[in-house]
């Protein structure tokens, strides 16, 4: 059987990794080849359940995709930022605040930071199913590539360590999976993400955040490693430290979607983007994240039949009206970033959506 012939793409040189003395995250790393077993699924259980409990943030490594079409994807990734011109990025631009959904590009400059700031981030969206909608001429030879590599992070990574997470409800494994399922209920969608390097008067004014202390509003973000150093989690301490890369790793972030359907008991990590160290000051940050909703009718409240649940007891729910995730996913994008904020006595910002009160960490 003859190889198949992949269409050219001009390579990402990724930069070499930090070699400053950092304060990193103590994450611990799910391998789901060791959860093939009856003896290591019963660890990786363990060890999901108190990342998630604890930290909501955990690397997934032994996934089963190799480093060549990682790499592959990051330079897939720059095609959409570098061989895009303005005007037609433009006719792509996502209308979020219309649509309650991020699928386009979402320009530099859209969010404000703090002091007048706005963002220096692009990034170009994409829904589950590639065929939802036009893409720029640039990215469409590769879109069957996209498509499986979608799927693969939804079905053979995602799902699989949600099995190992219904299991540490003491619920069947099928039970997370099911609530999100690879079909057209499911509005889980790609990104392609660039960050700029911003000017040092932007850096003063903003403390050298990037991106606001925030939790994701659905239920798990997988971010492909790269290694410039700038993610980091606010820990189990109140201290903000750094996420290292580790290569061909995925770091798995739980969102507020998760944390709300397992009353609290999985929690949501807040995390931020600050200025990367100095040997890695002025560098572009590109990145490949996976953003993993359920499916839209599921109403976002706790799973009362899981045993942990009941034995833990509730303590975060919705109030009111429980929205569906369809209305909770449009809500929470619509307003982020551009909404009117106020300021709590701990001197973080806040806005109610949907009856929520949802923190912006500064």
């Amino acid at each position: 059987m003859p190889a198949l012939t992949l269409p050219p793409v001009r390579r990402w040189i990724a930069p070499p990794v930090t070699q400053e003395n950092i304060d990193w995250a103590n994450l611990t790393v799910i391998d789901l080849a060791k959860a093939k077993t009856p003896e290591g699924r019963e660890e990786q259980v363990r060890l999901a359940r108190d990342a998630t409990h604890k930290q909501g943030f955990f690397y997934v490594v032994n996934h089963g995709m190799d480093q060549a079409n990682v790499d592959r994807m990051f330079d897939i990734a720059s095609t959409a930022f570098e061989e895009v011109d303005a005007e037609e990025k433009l006719r792509y631009e996502a209308r979020i605040k219309q649509t309650g959904t991020y699928l386009g590009y979402k320009l530099q400059q859209y969010w404000h930071i703090a002091n007048g700031v706005r963002d220096r981030i692009e990034h170009y969206n994409i829904p589950r199913d590639v065929n939802e909608r036009e893409h720029p001429n640039a990215v469409r030879p590769f879109l069957p590539e996209i498509q499986k590599f979608i799927e693969f992070t939804h079905r053979d990574i995602l799902n699989e360590v949600q099995k190992l997470l219904s299991l540490g409800l003491e619920l069947p494994e099928n039970v997370l999976p099911d609530l999100h399922p690879y079909d057209e209920t499911n509005h889980s969608f790609w990104r392609f993400m660039l960050y700029h390097p911003r000017t040092q008067e932007e850096e003063e004014k903003t403390n050298n955040v990037w991106m606001k202390g925030h939790a994701d509003h659905m239920s798990f973000t997988a971010l492909w490693s790269q290694p410039v150093t700038a993610l980091q989690i606010k820990d189990h301490d109140g201290q903000w430290r750094y996420v290292r890369h580790v290569p061909n790793a995925l770091v798995i972030n739980c969102g507020d979607t998760m944390e709300y359907i397992t009353g609290g008991y999985y929690r949501s990590a807040v995390h931020r983007v600050v200025k990367p160290p100095k040997d890695q000051d002025g560098l572009r940050r590109l990145g490949l994240f996976y953003f993993h909703y359920t499916a839209d009718q599921v109403p976002i409240q706790p799973l009362l039949n899981s045993p942990v649940v009941q034995r833990e007891g509730v303590t975060k729910r919705i109030e009111g009206d429980v929205p569906t995730q369809e209305k909770w996913r449009k809500t929470r994008t619509a307003v982020y970033g551009v909404s009117e904020l106020k300021k709590a006595e701990d001197g973080s910002e806040y806005e109610i959506v949907n009856g929520v009160r949802v923190t912006h960490h500064n």
